[in-house]
C-alpha cells in the first residue's frame, strides 16, 4: 500500500483528490479529446460523476493504488495521475489525464515521471503503461517519460462506437537508466510539405476510401507486393499512421494537388534501419495524375526533408524492371541505378521478375 504522500515535482504539485477539484475536473472531462481516448467516462459528465471519482481515487488508496490532482504551485487545476493497485506479479499500471487547458506544457510527461520514481522508491519494481494506437499525445508522454516500448495488443480496447482499438504497452523498471526520447521521424514541422504543386501530409483515416481506391487501380496492384487489402485493412493502415511515424518505424503520406485538393497518390519511407542510418521510399499515383510531373516533385520534397531533418544517410528503392515509369520518376529525383536483385518479385502468374535497386546518397556524403 503507498502512503498519502504529496508529491512535489518542478513546477508542479501532485496530492491526493479533493472536493474542491470537482468544479475543474467537470470542465475537463467535458473535452472532446477526453472524452475520445476515456470511453469509460459518462457524457455528458456532471458533478456527481466528479464526487463518485473521489470515492474511486479513495478506494483505490485503500487497495493498495494511488491517485493524485495534478496542480500548479499556484494550485490550479491541471489534470489526474493515478497508480492501479499493484497486480499478482506486483507491477502497477499508470494512467494520467490532462485538463485542456494545460496541454503542451510537458504536464503529464513531468508528472508521469514522478509518479514512476515515487513508485520505483516504495519497492514497485515495474511500472507498466498502455495508450490507445491513435492517442498520439499519450504515446509522446510514455516515450518522453523514460518508458520503453514492448508491444501492441491488437483490439485491446472497445470504443463508445463499438470499434475496437489497438494499445502500445509500455514499461519501466528500476533501477534501469531512464531512456531518452529522440524521434528519429520527426513530424513535418508545419504539419505538411509543400512546393505549391503538390502538398505531403501525414495519412489520416480521412484518406483511407481514396487510398483503397488507388490500390484497386490495376496499374498500382500490378507492383503491389503482397495480396490484395480489404478496405477495413487500409483504414487501419490509415490509423497506425502516427505510431509508425512518432515510433521511428516508418512514415506514409498522401499526396495531393495543390490547386484542387484531391488525393493524387501515396509515398512512404519504410524499412527505417538506424544503424545503417538507410530507409526505402515507395510511392503510388492515381492514373488521372500522372504524366504531369507530381510524382517526381513529392520525392525530390520528401527525400529533401529526410537528409535535412533526419539521420538518415542512405534512402533506397526498389522497382520492378518492367515499371519503367517508377524508375523515370527515381531518374528525376536524382537516385543512382545501383544493380538489379534477379527474379525477387512474385508475380500473378507463377513467374518472378527483376528488382532494379537504386540509391541517394545524403548530399555531403557525394
Amino acid at each position: 500500500m503507498f502512503p498519502r504522500e504529496v508529491i512535489s515535482t518542478g513546477p508542479l504539485i501532485l496530492r491526493p483528490p479533493a472536493e474542491r477539484d470537482v468544479e475543474a475536473q467537470v470542465r475537463a472531462c467535458a473535452d472532446p479529446e477526453t472524452v475520445r481516448f476515456l470511453p469509460e467516462l459518462p457524457v455528458p459528465y456532471t458533478a456527481q460523476d466528479a464526487r463518485d471519482y473521489l470515492r474511486t481515487a479513495e478506494a483505490k488508496w485503500r487497495d493498495g493504488g494511488a491517485e493524485f490532482t495534478v496542480t500548479g504551485a499556484d494550485g490550479g487545476f491541471l489534470g489526474s495521475i493515478g497508480l492501479r493497485p499493484p497486480d499478482v506479479r506486483g507491477n502497477v499500471e499508470i494512467g494520467y489525464a490532462v485538463a485542456p487547458w494545460a496541454r503542451g506544457r510537458g504536464v503529464a510527461t513531468t508528472a508521469a515521471r514522478a509518479v514512476t520514481d515515487w513508485a520505483f522508491g516504495h519497492g514497485v519494481g515495474r511500472v507498466e503503461l498502455l495508450a490507445e494506437l491513435e492517442n498520439l499525445a499519450s504515446l509522446r508522454v510514455a516515450y518522453a517519460a523514460g518508458f520503453t516500448q514492448e508491444g501492441r495488443l491488437r483490439r485491446a480496447r472497445t470504443l463508445r462506437d463499438g470499434r475496437r482499438a489497438d494499445l502500445v504497452s509500455f514499461g519501466r523498471l528500476a533501477g534501469e537508466g531512464e531512456a531518452v526520447f529522440e524521434p528519429y521521424l520527426p513530424f513535418f514541422a508545419d504539419g505538411y510539405l509543400s512546393d505549391g504543386v503538390v502538398r505531403l501530409a501525414p495519412m489520416t483515416v480521412g484518406d483511407a476510401a481514396d487510398f483503397s481506391r488507388m490500390l484497386a487501380v490495376p496499374s498500382v496492384s500490378a507492383y503491389t507486393l503482397g495480396p490484395p487489402t480489404t478496405p477495413e485493412e487500409d483504414e487501419q493502415r490509415c490509423r497506425h499512421t502516427g505510431w509508425w511515424w512518432l515510433s521511428g518505424q516508418r512514415l506514409e503520406v498522401s499526396l495531393r494537388e495543390e490547386e484542387s485538393g484531391a488525393f493524387a497518390g501515396h509515398l512512404q519511407l519504410s524499412q527505417v534501419v538506424p544503424v545503417f542510418g538507410q530507409a526505402m521510399v515507395g510511392y503510388s499515383l492515381m492514373p488521372d495524375f500522372r504524366g504531369k510531373g507530381l510524382m517526381t516533385r513529392a520525392v525530390r520534397m520528401l527525400v529533401a526533408w529526410a537528409f535535412e531533418n533526419t539521420a538518415l544517410h542512405r534512402i533506397v528503392a526498389g522497382t520492378d524492371v518492367g515499371n519503367l515509369a517508377s524508375q523515370r520518376v527515381l531518374e528525376r529525383a536524382g537516385f543512382s541505378r545501383e544493380y538489379v536483385v534477379r527474379e525477387l518479385f512474385p508475380r500473378e502468374d507463377g513467374s518472378w521478375a527483376d528488382d532494379v535497386e537504386w540509391l541517394r546518397l545524403r548530399p555531403e556524403a557525394k
